[in-house]
């Protein structure tokens, strides 16, 4: 790709990513693809594409602050540790997987991640039971938690719609409360992920810096087109892109 192009189209995918996760969700669809297309090698666009899209984790983590305050603290500690151990350990994963290895599954990474938002809206709509009882899957609540912490740290796509359904087939019987978790176990273990990604060497930082101003600046303008644009039209462009990335990535081999 001509290098005069290259930040044009880091830049776009950036702010279309920030846009996208501000209101749907699915940034990543974006700024993954671009990077390899940029010619940037697959676990280092990996990494670099989640320290991008992770500006929006705080914004969104401190926007439900009066959520997270309710809850025990001894809770919040225990949950967030977990998050921590996975997304340190998704990101060591991905540093040993061998880059043949990792480029031949991220076309059914991709998949997999364009079906949890195609059936992200029935997975969240769950219904736990609301009889004052101890919901029966609760106890797995940290086992779950650590698998999607790992997934997350290796393979950020999906991550803010399987954290939704876990707590809710778990048994969280708050819709915020379940937004305030997810938003905050995802900025905790996005941010180890990172460090981890850093301490490695594996992030492309001139790329990841101007990706990370742009995908902020979209989430700002995002915010703001939320209460304007339709969201099933929204849902359906990141389908449709998510499809498409998937299809060209299985066509690269």
């Amino acid at each position: 790709m001509d290098a005069l192009w290259m930040p044009a189209l880091l830049a776009v995918a950036a702010f279309a990513a920030g846009v996208l996760n501000a209101i749907a969700g699915g940034g990543s669809f974006l700024t993954f693809p671009a990077l390899v297309f940029a010619g940037v090698p697959p676990i280092v666009a990996n990494a670099t594409s989640a320290l991008a899209v992770s500006p929006g984790y705080l914004g969104s983590t401190l926007g439900f602050k009066a959520e997270l305050a309710r809850l025990p603290a001894r809770r919040l500690r225990n949950e967030t540790l977990i998050a921590a151990i996975g997304g340190m350990a998704g990101a060591l994963l991905l540093l040993v997987t061998p880059a043949h290895v990792f480029r031949g599954i991220v076309p059914w990474l991709l998949l997999f991640a364009t079906a949890l938002f195609v059936f992200g809206p029935w997975l969240a709509g769950r219904k736990p039971i609301l009889d004052g009882k101890a919901h029966p899957m609760e106890r797995w609540r940290p086992v779950g938690l650590m698998a999607v912490a790992i997934y997350g740290g290796y393979f950020n796509g999906g991550l803010g719609i399987l954290l939704m359904a876990l707590y809710t087939v778990t048994g969280e019987r708050h819709l915020h409360t379940t937004n305030a978790l997810k938003n905050l176990n995802s900025l905790v273990l996005s941010l180890l992920s990172v460090i981890t990604f850093a301490v490695a060497g594996a992030i492309a930082w001139g790329p990841a810096i101007l990706m990370m101003v742009a995908a902020t600046a979209g989430g700002y303008a995002g915010a703001h087109w939320s209460k304007r644009l339709p969201i099933a039209w929204v849902r359906g462009v990141v389908i449709a892109t998510g499809l498409v990335m998937s299809a060209l990535f299985f066509w690269r081999g």
